[in-house]
Formats: structure tokens, sequence, C-alpha cells
């Protein structure tokens, strides 16, 4: 059979995603809001819910443009009675808390007039127990209708009693997330009803979640068919966190969230985890510290895992919703953030932040990674702020580092160099991850020829190239960024 050809939308090359958790991002005052809401700065709670909305969103667009943002990947925002909004009740109806449809309308009208694509979360595999359908089969039993939308194992339905598994397919087998029967055709073109229509509405794409729980190739090359249909540039990324080379050939997906890279940035940059159980339980763990030389050997086997078309719009996070925030992963340490954002930024693929980070926002596991904002400048950690503003222009402003050639210099003990080269606009980047100065004598190949200056990017130092290499003196737990 011939291979199937790949494309992916060209516009995710350029884009810098920043994630946000709808509920905690930022609230409006101009929408009402019912009255057992938890304080905006008190801690996240896993029920609770601080009544961050669309709206609020909109009023700080400008904040993520001057941030350097022009992509937005958003959990949830359908109706749902969870704070994450991943028990979905309605699915083509934004939750009023959030501002409602119209609300969406907005913040779709005015994150485009910036220039800022949109994508949503789309949780297909399971609903909740409010969902329509599913809400008839507690009321009807056998006799409901949609009696083949589930499956359902037993009466009378136990979808309450925690204490008794339920007798009903349900994700990870908690009751209040039945799992949809997706080979009843009525579900299947329900679901993807549903991924049309907001497409159409306007959003620029759709992440999807736990996607692997619909083992079922078909549905997903149908899905992928009918979204791209309706807008041949959008944007299909799945949270599929090991190998994903089953989803990215060309028919299903055009990416997934990058947890491999993830991973390796873990891996090299921190230099001790500060508590290895926030990362227990997911495909993050174990980790080994590991040097430059396997590092390298890392980077460059993840490169080839995907075709090219793939690994250049792969959504590359340090840490997302799912799981603890990167710098408390660090304890604290800022310059372990600052290496691993430097390299996601200079990476092939599309980097994502993770709605705080760049003002140093903390947390651990699910609740407390899903902090609010906090809009009180005094709170924010400014030196940081201005770091991620830095290089995230420094990936705007020069397009090798987002579509140019990646290549692996040199990789050994602390020290990780590359290039990234687009005809005449090449950077070497240049990574100390020790606690000791290191001295760089770093190979450039044909690259460059000698005599070739290269200046500093950001302080405008400037280093010659000789004999095929390159010199300079690196600070501990510091970078080089050199250009053409």
């Amino acid at each position: 059979m011939p291979t199937q050809e790949v494309h992916t939308p060209e516009w995710v090359r350029d884009a810098v995603f920043y994630q946000i958790f709808p509920d905690r991002f930022a609230k409006s005052v101009t929408l009402h809001k019912p009255g057992n809401l938890e304080k905006w700065d008190s801690p996240p709670t896993s029920h609770g819910f601080k009544g961050g909305d669309l709206i609020g969103v909109v009023e700080h667009l400008d904040y993520l443009v001057d941030l350097g943002i022009n992509a937005i990947y958003f959990n949830p925002v359908f109706q749902s009675t969870a704070n994450h909004r991943y028990h979905t009740y309605d699915y083509y109806n934004v939750d009023p808390l959030l501002g409602g449809n119209a609300a969406l309308r907005t913040l779709l009208d005015e994150a485009h007039k910036r220039g800022i694509k949109v994508i949503l979360d789309g949780v297909f595999n399971h609903a909740s127990r409010g969902f329509f359908q599913f809400n008839d089969i507690m009321e009807n039993g056998p006799y409901s209708p949609y009696l083949d939308w589930f499956r359902i194992k037993g009466w009378p339905l136990n979808a309450y009693d925690t204490q008794r598994p339920p007798n009903y397919d349900a994700w990870w087998n908690l009751h209040a997330l039945p799992k949809f029967n997706i080979s009843t055709n009525d579900v299947r073109e329900f679901l993807l009803g549903v991924a049309v229509h907001w497409i159409e509405f306007g959003i620029d794409g759709w992440r999807l979640d736990v996607p692997a729980e619909i083992n079922d190739d078909a549905f997903w090359q149908e899905f992928r068919r009918r979204v791209k249909d309706a807008n041949p540039d959008a944007y299909i990324v799945g949270e599929i966190w090991d190998d994903a080379t089953r989803w990215l050939k060309g028919d299903q997906f055009d990416a997934v969230m990058n947890y491999l890279f993830t991973k390796l940035c873990i891996e090299f940059f921190i230099d001790k985890i500060a508590d290895p159980g926030l990362l227990e339980g997911s495909s993050l763990w174990p980790v080994t510290t590991v040097p430059g030389g396997v590092f390298a050997r890392e980077v460059e086997a993840l490169l080839q895992l995907y075709p090219p078309e793939v690994t250049a719009v792969q959504l590359n996070l340090l840490d997302s919703h799912d799981t603890a925030r990167y710098l408390t992963l660090a304890g604290g340490d800022k310059s372990a953030l600052s290496l691993s954002t430097l390299f996601q930024m200079v990476y092939p693929g599309a980097p994502c932040v993770y709605y705080g980070d760049e003002v140093g926002v903390q947390g651990g596991k699910d609740p407390l990674s899903r902090a609010s904002f906090p809009w009180n400048e005094q709170k924010w950690d400014g030196e940081l702020h201005d770091f991620f503003k830095r290089v995230i222009a420094l990936r705007r402003e020069r397009p090798a580092l987002r579509t140019g050639q990646y290549t692996t210099l040199y990789g050994n003990d602390n020290v990780y160099a590359l290039a990234r080269h687009l005809e005449d606009d090449k950077l070497v980047v240049a990574f100390n991850k020790g606690q000791l100065l290191e001295e760089l004598n770093v190979p450039v190949g044909e690259l460059f020829q000698d005599g070739t200056v290269l200046k500093d990017v950001w302080k405008g130092h400037e280093y010659t190239i000789s004999n095929g290499t390159f010199k300079a003196t690196l600070l501990p737990r510091s970078a080089l960024v050199l250009g053409t």
C-alpha cells in the first residue's frame, strides 16, 4: 500500500501556545456569578469553583499579546458540573459560568482580531451522569431509548454508590464518567457533529482528551475527514503520553501533546526532582538524570520518531493541568525552568506555556497545579516574566527557530549545543546545566565558514568561528544564544 501523505497546518509552525484552565485564569466583573465561589487567591480544591470566565480572558488578551502568545489551548469550556469541565453535560453549550456561547463568540472574534488562534479541549471518550442520554437511562432503566449509547452491565444502575463499582463502562471506573459506546452509529454521528459544529463556529482546532481510550482508528480517521472538510487548516492534537506513531501517519491527528519532550527536559535540565511522588503514576516516571551525550542521542531519536511534518507541529510542553508545575518539580529552581523554556523555544514544534508559569506560579499534583492566576503584579516573579517575553520574542523573530533545520553540535557531561539554520538565518544555542563554569570548544561542522562572526543575541558579545569551532565561556546553569 502507498504511504499516507502527511499534511499538517502551516500556522502551527509559527505558533506559541498558552494553555488556559478557564476557571482559574481571569474573572470578569461584567458577568453575574452565583454566590458560593471560592476566593480567587485561596488554594485550589478538587471541587471548588473560582469563577474564571471567557470574558475575563478577553480582558487580558493584550497581556498575552505582550507576552508573545499567538495561540491558546483551552481546557474544556462546555457545560459541566466539574471545575475542570471534563464531565461534559452539554456539548453544544459553553458553561454559563464561563459566559455561555456568546462569551466564546466574543473571545474568538477578539482573539482572531489580534492574530491569536484558539483550540478547544474535546472530551469525546466519556460524558457525565448529567449528559441527557445517560440521564435518560438512569430515569428509565432498561426501557430507555438510548440504552446503546453506553455499555450497561446490570440493574439497577449504580451511578452514585462509590462503595460498589459502577455497573457500566466508566473511565478509570469512575462513576461520574460513563464511557460512550463508540460502536453505536448514533454516538459516532453525535460526536462527529459536535466536532464539526464548533469548527464551523470558528475555533481553530481540537485538543483531544484521552483519544487512545477510543480504540478505533476508523472513528479518528472520519473525525479528521470531517474536521478538515470544515476547515483544512484546523489543528488536531491528541493527548498521547507515549509513542504516538499509530495516530500520526497523516490520517488521524496532526500532532500530540509531546510528553516525551517533557521527560527529556526533566531528565537533563532539572538538577534534582524535589519530590519523586510528583511524577509517580504518570508516564514521566521513572526519571533519571542524564548527561549531555545521552540527552543528545535522545533528542535525535525523538526528532526521528515521526515524519518531519508532524515533528514541526508537535505541542511541546513542560507541564500542564495533569502534572505538577515544572518549577515545583525543580524545587523552585528558576534556572531549571529558564533553561528548559529556552530549549522549548528553540526546538522544532509549537511551544506551549502553561498559564502562570511565566510569573512563577507553583503547585504540586492536581488540584494544586490549577491555582488561580495572580493578577497582582507584586506577586509576580518579574525576572522570570521578562525572561519568558525575551525567549518567546526570539522564537518569533528568527525564522530558523520555527522552520529551520535542527543540528546537534555537541553533547557531553553538563553541556549540550545545537544549531538551527534556514538559509542565512543561523543560530547556535549552548546549555550548561552544571554547577561549574564550562569552557566551550564546540565544533560547528560545515554550517559556518572560518571567520564567521556570531553575536550573542541579547548581550552583543561577538564570537568568531576558527578551525571549525567556536570557543566561549559558559557560566553555571546558563545558556548562550548566538546568531548570524
